[in-house]
């Protein structure tokens, strides 16, 4: 589909105030769109329905679903896209009237796990921002042209809510039954190279996250394969990524529901970090750190075995895809006010002060496409 065409679609669905998303996947160039044809919301029970799914963090509440069955399938190119984001060095300076109220809740994080109620709790703020760029459409194309190697959407439901982001974590990747998900922990700032020295703070969060996930998937996906620790580049930051891979044995839901929230979002173990973070945040998370993504969408691909004649031996096949992506780096817009949700991971060893920096430089990735 012609480019204009698919972003004149998508406009009059969000004019029609019908429910939508676009979205481009890490490292593609096409980005799709699921266009609801009513506003009914409608709700995942047994994870075998086919859509775009959007859940909120809490897994005690509804898994939102924009279903295949009733909606319009959008392709394009995103290649080409015009950069109109700012520089970082343009960014205004931040208000940080929320400052101490976080190095508080962070003080409190870190006196908790001293008092063994948990290993890990991960701890996050709201900022609100006025007076900026709040037009969904060309702040999805910022983030396209800004984010290539995150997975960048645009969420829309009448009765929920308008949702933005840049997320660099994957939940999960299910390809027929072939099985694949991610630790990632530890944050600094990007200076130029990948290669760099990880503090035992960071390397003990990114060993947090992958025990767990290890641990989840027992009795679900069969012959797991743990990757080595690798440093990888989201935006202006670094994080440690450990890829794990295997084969699915299990339903879909289980999995998802041993898997979410993870150590990454919320903590370990997770009842009790959980029931912190929802206690003592000075907001409720909704949507932010919950996840998004295709739910079981059929993908078709085609191959061709003999170059010589591509009429006559081309051949098409039909996989069943699910992948689902953290709901990280993304931001809500509630009238005429943009409001970014940004956190980091809580041990032992965590210092308010530089937890406090960690979440204004994550706040960078959403505000430099707003202002």
């Amino acid at each position: 589909m012609d480019q204009d065409l698919f972003f004149s679609e998508i406009e009059l669905q969000f004019q029609k105030q019908l429910p939508f998303v676009a979205y481009r996947k890490p490292n593609q160039d096409l980005v799709k769109a699921f266009l609801q044809d009513n506003s009914e919301l409608y709700t995942v029970s047994e994870f075998t329905e086919c859509g775009f799914v959007f859940a909120p963090f809490d897994d005690h509440e509804e898994t939102i679903i924009i279903p295949s069955d009733v909606s319009k399938l959008l392709v394009a190119n995103s290649t080409i896209l015009e950069q109109t984001s700012k520089k970082l060095d343009e960014l205004p300076k931040l208000d940080d009237s929320e400052k101490e109220p976080h190095l508080s809740l962070v003080q409190q994080g870190v006196d908790a796990i001293l008092k063994r109620q948990f290993q890990k709790v991960v701890l996050s703020r709201k900022e609100v921002i006025k007076g900026v760029e709040l037009d969904p459409i060309v702040v999805f194309k910022r983030l396209l042209q800004t984010y290539h190697t995150a997975f960048v959407y645009c969420w829309y439901h009448p009765k929920i809510g308008l949702w933005l982001g840049a997320t660099p974590e994957t939940l999960l990747k299910v390809e027929n039954n072939r099985f694949s998900t991610m630790a990632l922990a530890g944050t600094q700032v990007y200076k130029g190279s990948i290669d760099v020295e990880w503090k035992d703070k960071e390397k003990q969060e990114q060993q947090f996250v992958t025990d767990f996930i290890e641990e989840s998937l027992q009795g679900t996906v069969k012959n797991t394969h743990v990757g080595e620790p690798t440093t990888i580049k989201a935006g202006n930051l670094l994080h440690i990524q450990t890829k794990i891979t295997g084969v699915l044995q299990n339903n879909l839901k289980n999995v998802i529901q041993k898997l979410h929230p993870t150590p990454a979002v919320c903590g370990l173990p997770k009842k009790e970090s959980k029931a912190f973070i929802q206690l003592h945040e000075h907001y409720k998370r909704t949507y932010y750190s919950g996840y998004l993504g295709e739910l079981n969408v059929k993908d078709k691909t085609t191959r061709n075995t003999n170059r010589r004649n591509v009429e006559n031996n081309a051949y098409s096949m039909v996989k069943t895809l699910s992948e689902l992506f953290v709901n990280l780096r993304s931001m809500e817009i509630i009238n005429n006010e943009a409001h970014l949700f940004i956190g980091g991971g809580i041990t032992k060893d965590s210092i308010p002060e530089l937890e406090w920096e960690e979440t204004v430089q994550k706040a960078k990735t959403i505000k430099q496409v707003l202002l």
